[in-house]
């Protein structure tokens, strides 16, 4: 099942409307880079597994 990321349940002060869809590490990758390269965020550890934990599982929208 593919994963996802919503910024938006992320309140920050870019008020930013990025969601991310794939598979669950490179949501994580993509994740990662966003947060550090938009949001200001230091890499590390602590980082990916806070991403790691606001995973969600996809849903599908109805054709």
């Amino acid at each position: 099942m593919r994963k996802m990321i919503d910024c938006r349940e992320h309140p920050s002060e870019t008020h930013c409307s990025l969601v991310l869809i794939g598979e669950e590490e490179e949501v994580l990758r993509a994740a990662t880079e966003h947060a550090i390269s938009v949001h200001g965020h230091t890499d590390s550890p602590e980082l990916r597994e806070q991403l790691r934990k606001a995973l969600k599982n996809e849903v599908p929208q109805p054709a």
